[in-house]
């Protein structure tokens, strides 16, 4: 049965909304429209991901009732897992670490997951830390009746986000000219794109990542601090001959931009969705007034209010 036909709380997935950015992009830019997915169940565009991922291992047979789904996650993916899986009647059991928001690890918690932490350095996002943690989830995954889902390699992800591009194509009036989004898995940028693509052919995808690891870019693997991008390496399923162009931006430009959201336009968001702001208008300056350009504020900024983000 399709989990989402019988009502209840997964029905509330998707859906919206979208608005433009008045006082932060300035005279002769291009419309910036932004899609608030804090408007989702668990406040994030994860919920779409997490429920495709379990949906579609269900469908295939590999995750069983009552089974454990495991996997490792910077906290706002194990937060849309987690609620998938205390409303389909699932376990969960996730790889975390103190290098991101506590407040994130309250939540998955809240809705029943166990977790196992990975140590940091000194707080920092790094390569070693990212390896850490798959390989951690990939040895709990062993244990009876444990799925790993596995988002680097699921390719259930991408699917999970073609709705998000066919609402921003009908929300803003079928005109979408460029779409802009930060990188993790890769899924929301590939996904998205190849519904806006459907409609509009010569849509530029801009891709966003941390000026401190630019790895997508062909630079060195760094530390950072933007919550769910930047993982250190090129995710195995990032197809840059779907990309027109990398853009790189630094934490510290991602959080004056996050913080300049909340205060100007009242949008309420975390890191990644400063790095989204700050890259869409180096691109709506270059495309100019007549031109659109979407992005996304990825989750709300409840989910960092333990970390430095809006101490100021």
């Amino acid at each position: 049965m399709n989990p989402t036909s019988a009502g209840g709380i997964l029905t509330a997935i998707g859906n919206t909304p979208l608005v433009a950015l008045k006082r932060v992009v300035p005279p002769g830019h291009a419309r910036v429209v932004v899609k608030l997915e804090s408007a989702n169940p668990t406040g994030s565009m994860k919920d779409r991901v997490a429920l495709a991922m379990i949906t579609g291992a269900a469908a295939a047979g590999t995750l069983a009732p009552g089974d454990t789904v495991v996997e490792y996650t910077a906290g706002t993916t194990g937060i849309s897992l987690a609620f998938v899986c205390a409303a389909l009647g699932y376990r969960a059991h996730f790889a975390f670490s103190d290098a991101f928001s506590q407040d994130k690890l309250h939540t998955m918690r809240a809705y029943g997951a166990e977790i196992t932490t990975v140590p940091s350095a000194e707080g920092r996002i790094t390569e070693s830390l990212i390896k850490a943690l798959i390989a951690t989830a990939a040895q709990i995954s062993r244990r009876p009746r444990h799925w790993y889902c596995d988002q680097l390699n699921n390719r259930d992800g991408e699917a999970g986000y073609h709705g998000l591009g066919d609402e921003l194509w009908e929300q803003s009036g079928a005109r979408v000219d460029a779409l802009v989004q930060a990188v993790g898995t890769a899924h929301s940028l590939h996904g998205a794109a190849a519904a806006l693509r459907r409609h509009n052919p010569g849509l530029r995808v801009v891709a966003v990542e941390p000026a401190e690891t630019p790895v997508l870019s062909g630079g060195a693997a760094g530390a950072h601090n933007i919550d769910g991008i930047g993982i250190g390496f090129v995710p195995p399923l990032w197809r840059p001959a779907d990309v027109t162009e990398i853009l790189t931006v630094s934490t510290t430009e991602a959080k004056w931009m996050a913080r300049r959201l909340a205060r100007e336009e009242g949008v309420f968001a975390g890191t990644s969705t400063g790095a989204n702001v700050v890259a869409a208008l180096k691109v709506a300056q270059r495309l100019g007034p007549d031109a659109t350009v979407a992005t996304i504020a990825v989750d709300s900024g409840l989910r960092y209010l333990s970390t430095d983000l809006y101490r100021t």
